[in-house]
């Protein structure tokens, strides 16, 4: 196919809840990369305008302005990450956002990722109960949404 350019430090929005949504508080912003977008996006049919999705597409350099941006005018945040979430990048951003944001934030910051085992099974069954998904995702978010 064609080449394109990816923009280094640049997160994309591949989902924007509805601006109505956004102003009632009634909005939530999913922040992640990788297969997380895709849970993230299953997720979201869930809560039709509901549900902003934040592709970080690169962590370093991180697009913190729009991530803190984002966080801010929605007042709900959740982290996806396909990694293990103690002591994870994941974490670690949330607890950045916290930080940042506290005082725009309606709810907690909440994360979502692997459960914390020494590799990935080879196991089919207990990798799908190791890893998060779109059922996982959107279980987190309905409580998120709810707060």
């Amino acid at each position: 196919g064609p080449d394109y350019i990816l923009p280094f430090g640049k997160a994309r929005l591949v989902l924007e809840a509805d601006s109505k949504a956004i102003a009632n508080g009634e909005a939530a912003v999913i922040v992640t990369y990788g297969m997380g977008v895709y849970w993230a996006m299953a997720a979201a049919k869930r809560f039709p305008g509901q549900v902003t999705v934040v592709d970080l597409r690169t962590l370093v350099p991180l697009d913190e302005d729009t991530v803190m941006d984002q966080a801010r005018s929605h007042g709900r945040c959740l982290v996806v990450t396909e990694e293990q979430l103690t002591n994870s990048f994941a974490q670690a951003l949330a607890g950045r956002i916290g930080d940042q944001c506290f005082e725009a934030l309606d709810a907690p910051v909440r994360t979502i990722g692997s459960v914390d085992m020494p590799a990935i099974p080879l196991n089919s069954t207990l990798e799908a109960a190791m890893i998060p998904n779109a059922d996982k995702v959107g279980a987190v978010l309905e409580e998120l949404l709810a707060f």
